[in-house]
């Protein structure tokens, strides 16, 4: 249903809102969410500036906030001139104008929307998409350009974005700034990492929001390469807190051919604006009409599970890309992978080559150093292993030639993707695997070298169709060729997607790490089933995480889509099997286990080495139980930093799970089973801490218990610090 919408009393809305604007709007309307649970108020300023306003129930969520933006009409750049301080710059600014107030309202209109779409993927087997939606149509009266601002309005929250229809005289522009504003109510808690153009692996600081200046000086030190814009700058996705008990979420939707947005925080107003990131050149994007931004995402909840069970985020996002979409399927797989990461085995082959020239070095001739982790022997061993527990792929890092040069060099031609070390028989191992019911999974490591990546990306591709790889890990470690590009801008933005919808003419699942975080593109581009994109396990072979990380990431990184977290790491003293790392996991072995179900992936790694599983092999049985793809999913208990509680139903056959993480703090709860079936018997097998289990003393005591369970119990779990647990549910014929 389409209508156009009345203009209401400005008088009476500013009543409505609060008295927060300085003058009395030229125009206003209001949109409410389908069940009238969020309320939003588009203003236009007698000066012709944009605002929004949003509202749950009678509190306010977000104060009258500016929309616009500045932008440079040419696309030449201006002339370089020298200042007095001997700084050579570039003179744009008489190319640059306001495009953020000066607008008059020609028209607006209304739509109702309501479906049930079916994932091909995800923690439900069907989502609902259900908001009220206002588009507003604006000239500039200055230019004559015009912009429209699409609103559509969840119960759970708004998203929005900018729209620019074909314009003769604005065909071609370009974004100096994106001047989007975040009006806060007041000094809200929040969990929060440091704006950065090319980096988001950092633990999280919990704070008020008048405090994240205070902090960021230290958290920045205790990351390496950071590109950061400000001392208030902030990343999205950004988990707040009201006082009064609401949760907001700040974030974006469907990030296509534009840069990614930040946040930067202005204590005097308790205002958050967008800070987009640059290209080498310092503008923001390049813009093609018709075009449009990325939505701009409000979530709003009265409560923590009913945040995590927001999926605004995927919903704001097109359907599906593909037409056949039978070839993307759930993974669980194993890697040779933490040897290299913890330090006993090496990506390299060779100490003999300090520089190599791809093409030109001759590896034949090379005496190998002897810690080269994808060689024949260890990558068949580690086959066998994942045979023999039912496991379908194995991830091998450091198959192919490069790898002696390969980081800190920003070197162009880096790798060529398909020539392996001489010690990894590419053909006999895939026969290998494939004999014992395995699949290789490839590894592409670009060092960041994306030009060389997307020269070779079609041969790479090629090479995985002849041996029937069908998944890919990406990896964009170091600082980005071209030179002066960020992990963030535009052009990488572009090039992140390129690779997924090439990988898909290949019939290609594709994991990358260290790019952009998720926006929720998995819903129209599936074969992006995973993402690094945060601090993941990792680090915990770099000096450890802090516990409370894996109870904030779910309200975070994965508000986008999933993340290859990497969990499953048993052995927690690594200097058991590599000496010279005297790291200790942060977590408890049940931990581990809960992170299945909490930190939900299509495609889900059993990281540790094949014989510290076999140490424990009674608590690995979870791993090889645990479903990857779900039919719903039910969160219980959660509080962003404390703990997470979800049961889990799988789509395949139908089997419930239930899984939970804590911080520091030991935690008890009784956890209602009513999300069985009423009626029916279970044999419930739990996996939790022990009494003295403790993440920094005692990871590895856990008790295995075995119960039968209804609808109708409530099962007592204990999670010690840094702790967790994990059930699996049978039904009982």
């Amino acid at each position: 249903m389409k209508k156009n919408i009345s203009l209401l009393c400005a008088a009476a809305m500013m009543l409505a809102f609060g008295a927060n604007l300085q003058a009395e709007p030229a125009a206003t309307c209001t949109l409410n969410s389908p069940e009238n649970t969020l309320t939003l108020q588009f203003m236009l300023q007698e000066d012709g500036t944009p605002q929004y306003a949003l509202k749950y129930g009678s509190s306010d969520v977000i104060l009258p906030s500016r929309l616009g933006f500045d932008l440079r009409g040419s696309l030449r750049p201006g002339p370089m001139k020298m200042q007095e301080n001997g700084e050579i710059v570039r003179v744009d600014d008489r190319d640059c104008y306001t495009f953020s107030d000066g607008f008059e309202l020609l028209s607006k209109d209304e739509n109702t929307f309501d479906e049930t779409w079916e994932t091909v993927w995800g923690e439900e087997h069907f989502i609902r998409n259900h908001y009220n939606e206002l588009l507003v149509h604006l000239r500039h009266k200055a230019s004559g350009h015009r912009m429209d601002i699409r609103f559509r309005l969840y119960d759970d929250g708004l998203g929005f974005r900018y729209e620019f229809p074909s314009d003769q005289q604005l065909g071609y522009f370009v974004i100096k700034e994106e001047k989007t504003e975040f009006a806060m109510t007041g000094d809200h808690t929040a969990w929060w990492i440091p704006g950065d153009f090319s980096s988001q692996e950092y633990e999280y600081t919990t704070s008020r929001l008048s405090a994240i200046k205070g902090y960021m000086t230290d958290r920045l030190a205790r990351n390496a390469g950071t590109t950061f814009f400000s001392l208030t700058g902030v990343q999205t996705s950004l988990q707040m807190k009201t006082d009064d008990g609401l949760y907001i979420n700040l974030h974006e939707a469907a990030l296509v051919n534009y840069p990614c947005m930040h946040l930067n925080y202005d204590e005097a107003s308790k205002t958050f604006t967008s800070f987009l990131t640059p290209d080498a050149q310092g503008w923001k994007g390049y813009m093609q009409t018709p075009c449009h931004t990325p939505w701009r995402t409000i979530q709003v909840t009265d409560s923590a599970v009913k945040m995590l069970s927001s999926r605004l985020v995927l919903n704001l996002n097109d359907p599906c890309a593909y037409d056949d979409v039978s070839w993307i399927h759930p993974t669980k797989y194993m890697g040779v992978w933490w040897e290299m990461i913890a330090g006993p085995s090496t990506w390299s082959y060779t100490n003999d080559f300090p520089s190599v020239h791809i093409g030109k070095t001759d590896y034949s001739k090379a005496k190998p150093h002897g810690r080269h982790g994808a060689n024949n022997e260890n990558v068949r061993r580690y086959i066998d292993f994942a045979s023999e527990h039912g496991f379908d792929q194995l991830l091998i890092e450091g198959w192919n030639i490069g790898w002696e040069d390969w980081v800190g060099c920003w070197k162009d031609s880096v790798f060529d993707f398909v020539t392996p070390y001489p010690d990894f028989d590419l053909p006999a191992l895939n026969e290998y695997a494939h004999s014992k019911g395995i699949k290789l999974m490839m590894h592409h490591e670009t060092s960041s070298s994306v030009r060389n990546y997307e020269r070779h990306m079609e041969a790479a591709y090629d090479l995985m169709n002849q041996y029937g790889y069908d998944a890919v890990k990406s990896g964009y470690v170091g600082d980005i060729l071209p030179r002066g590009e960020y992990h963030y801008g535009q052009w990488m933005v572009n090039h992140y997607l390129y690779a997924v919808t090439q990988a898909a003419k290949h019939h290609v699942m594709v994991n990358a790490h260290e790019a952009i975080r998720p926006t929720g593109l998995c819903r129209t581009y599936p074969n992006l089933v995973g993402n690094e994109s945060a601090r993941g396990t990792e680090y915990q072979a770099f000096g450890g995480t802090v516990p409370e990380h894996v109870t904030i990431l779910p309200f975070t990184r994965l508000n986008g889509g999933p993340m290859d977290y990497t969990p499953g790491i048993f052995e927690a003293d690594l200097s058991t099997f590599s000496p010279n790392n005297g790291s200790h996991v942060q977590a408890t072995l049940a931990n581990q286990l809960g992170l299945y179900l909490t930190m939900p992936s299509p495609l889900q790694m059993a990281a540790d080495l094949p014989q510290n599983y076999a140490k424990y092999l009674d608590a690995f049985q979870f791993i090889k139980d645990v479903a990857v793809d779900w039919e719903q999913s039910r969160y219980l208990f959660a509080e962003p930093g404390d703990y997470i509680i979800v049961a889990r139903q799988a789509r395949k056959d139908g089997q419930w799970f239930l899984g939970g993480v804590t911080d520091e703090n030991e935690r008890t709860f009784k956890v209602p089973m009513n999300f069985l079936e009423k009626g029916r018997k279970y044999e419930a097998t739990l996996y939790m801490d022990a009494k003295d289990a403790h993440y920094q003393t005692n990871n590895a005591a856990y008790v295995i218990k075995k119960m039968k369970v209804t609808a109708k119990d409530k099962l007592t779990v204990r999670m010690a610090p840094g702790g967790g647990f994990a059930v699996s549910f049978k039904e009982l014929k």
